[in-house]
This record gives structure tokens, C-alpha cells and sequence, in this order.
């Protein structure tokens, strides 16, 4: 067939590909009759929120006997946030991890989790994960084709920054901090007075050697990982958002599976939320050990500076009748 030649092969060979690659992300079988769910996220492969996905997946090959299995691709090898969550609502990609800053973009109740000072400490933040309010929160992006499927714990973050140490608010003034895309963090930010700069995850650490941002806000982990901590020499743990890590699912791809293989997959999640927790928690010290061994210098500023600074976008939230329902009560919690 003359047909199938040069270009036309080429052509037709990229459709069959695109059409396997689709097939597979919603977990069709292949021909050994294994289903397999394709996980794309931004973080490396020594971060614990990428181990909590491993766990994941060996759970799920453990209880469906090998029949559902997840192929992770770390380190935005598929794309950024935000071009993962559309491949999943068109049903190109089966799972992602996000930020529950970027799903906000998607799922607009989601902004309370970026809140300034929304939870007490991290035993309030895993309360209310495991509550069924948690759980509703959780599913409301099912109406935009994304699943929630649990929260892995992302600890805390804070600001680090370059040039200057910042031990109150004022230090902040006038320095450019990368921000997830999200209108709630980029809010906080200028709200203790510097300039909120959207910058994708990859392209941080270039960012920041160039001078583009003065500097960021993250999680001891993430700032360990990623390599920042070779750029920016001061850490102040002001600890201003709790935002959770959302392990999410295309609805496309979560209706192909059975009802059994939703199960396998739903307590894969639950169990493997647990061991990440624990994994979090010694990571976090490890990495702050670590990057003091580095040279940064880690400030504990007196945090009721910035409770005070931010207080405003939290009453601004409130006007919004809704959003001050699961405000309070999410901080009413015991």
C-alpha cells in the first residue's frame, strides 16, 4: 500500500500513538489485559509527596493482583499544573498531583485552603482533611471532570529569598516573590507589601539565578528538592498557608474502571495518605537540617506580624456569603 509511505506513515502511526496513549491514560486494558493509569505531576523523584504516589501505586498493583497499575512521569515530563488538569478533563491524561492553589483556577472553593492562617497547626489541617466536610471539599471539583481522589500533606510554606533576610513583614517590600498561579496566593503576597510573579514550577530555579524574582514561598521539602537553597540563603519560617497537595483523577478515566477498580484505587489512596504523613514529617526536618548545613540562615520571625498584615484578605473572603460558611466553619474544627 503506497499509501503508507513518507509522511502519510508517519501521520498515520502518530494517530494509533495518540490513540493508545489516550487509551491507556483512562485505563483501558492493554493486550495482557492490564489496565494502566498514566500520573503526570511537576515534583522530583526525592520529593515525599512523589513517594506518597509510589505508594500508590504498589498498593493498587498489590490489590488488584497486577490488573490496574499507574505509570508516574515526575517532573512536568507531561507538563505544568495546570496543562496536566486539562489533559485530564479531555481525557488525554488519567491522574495528576496538584497544588490545591492551582485547582482554585478550576474548582473556585478550593481558594479557602490558600487562606492566610486558615488552620491552627498541622493536626487542624489533618482534621479537617479526614472530615467529611474534607471530603466534600474534595469532590467539588467532580463537576469540572476532576476527581478528587485525597490530600497529601504539604506542610507549610514560607517565604526565602536571595538578598535579604526578611524578619517582618517590611522586609517584604518592593521584592518580586514567585507565586503559584492563583489569585488567592497572589493576594497574600502583596498584601505584606511585595510584588506577586507567576512563574511555573520548572522554571524556578532559573528564575531566581537570573534575578526575574527576588525570591519564593514554599515547604522545607520543596525548597530542599528543588534546589533552591543553592540561590536563596534565607528561610523565614513565617508559615503562612497550609495548602494541601491534591491527588486528583479525569472523570473520563474514573468512569472506564469498575466499581471494584474504583475501590482498589479509593483505598489505595487512604492508605497510602497515611504513610506519606509520616514521610512528610521526618522529610521536612531532614530537609531543613540540610539546608542549613548549607548555608541558609533560618529565621523564626514572630509570626503575629504577619497574622496582623494578612488579616484583611481573610475578612475580604468573607463578604462572600459561601465562602464565609466554610471559613468559619473550618475554623471551628477542634
Amino acid at each position: 500500500m503506497i499509501f503508507f509511505k513518507t509522511k502519510r506513515k508517519t501521520g498515520v502511526l502518530a494517530v494509533l500513538w495518540s490513540l493508545c496513549f489516550l487509551c491507556c491514560a483512562m485505563g483501558c486494558a492493554d493486550l495482557s489485559g492490564t489496565k494502566t493509569l498514566k500520573l503526570a505531576h511537576g515534583l522530583n523523584t526525592d520529593h515525599p509527596v512523589h513517594k506518597g504516589m509510589e505508594r500508590i501505586a504498589e498498593l493498587l498493583a498489590q490489590k488488584s493482583g497486577g490488573a490496574l497499575t499507574i505509570e508516574i512521569y515526575p517532573s512536568q515530563q507531561l507538563g505544568t499544573e495546570r496543562e496536566c488538569l486539562e489533559l485530564l478533563q479531555i481525557g488525554s491524561l488519567g491522574m495528576t498531583k496538584v497544588s490545591s492553589s492551582v485547582l482554585e483556577n478550576f474548582a473556585p472553593k478550593m481558594k479557602v485552603l490558600g487562606l492566610p492562617y486558615l488552620f491552627r497547626d498541622r493536626e487542624h489541617a489533618y482534621h479537617f482533611q479526614d472530615s467529611e466536610l474534607g471530603r466534600q471539599l474534595l469532590l467539588e471539583s467532580e463537576k469540572f471532570w476532576l476527581r478528587g481522589l485525597t490530600y497529601f500533606d504539604a506542610g507549610q510554606r514560607s517565604f526565602y529569598t536571595k538578598t535579604r533576610p526578611v524578619n517582618t513583614p517590611d522586609d517584604l517590600n518592593g521584592l518580586k516573590i514567585r507565586v503559584q498561579e492563583s489569585p488567592v496566593a497572589m493576594g497574600l503576597v502583596r498584601s505584606l507589601g511585595a510584588a506577586p510573579t507567576p512563574i511555573s514550577w520548572g522554571e524556578l530555579y532559573t528564575a531566581l539565578q537570573q534575578g526575574i524574582v527576588d525570591g519564593a514561598e514554599n515547604n522545607p521539602p520543596s525548597f530542599y528538592t528543588s534546589r533552591h537553597y543553592e540561590v536563596c540563603k534565607f528561610y523565614t519560617l513565617n508559615e503562612h498557608t497550609s495548602v494541601p497537595d491534591l491527588l486528583l483523577i479525569g472523570t473520563i478515566a474514573w468512569k472506564r474502571l469498575t466499581p471494584q477498580e474504583q475501590q482498589w484505587l479509593q483505598e489505595a489512596a487512604d492508605e497510602a495518605t497515611v504513610y506519606q504523613r509520616k514521610l512528610w514529617q521526618a522529610d521536612e526536618q531532614k530537609a531543613l537540617e540540610e539546608v542549613q548545613k548549607a548555608g541558609v540562615e533560618i529565621i523564626r520571625p514572630d509570626k503575629s506580624l504577619f497574622i496582623e498584615r494578612t488579616k484583611g484578605l481573610l475578612e475580604e473572603y468573607k463578604k462572600d456569603p459561601e465562602m464565609k460558611d466554610l471559613i468559619e466553619k473550618i475554623q471551628s474544627m477542634q
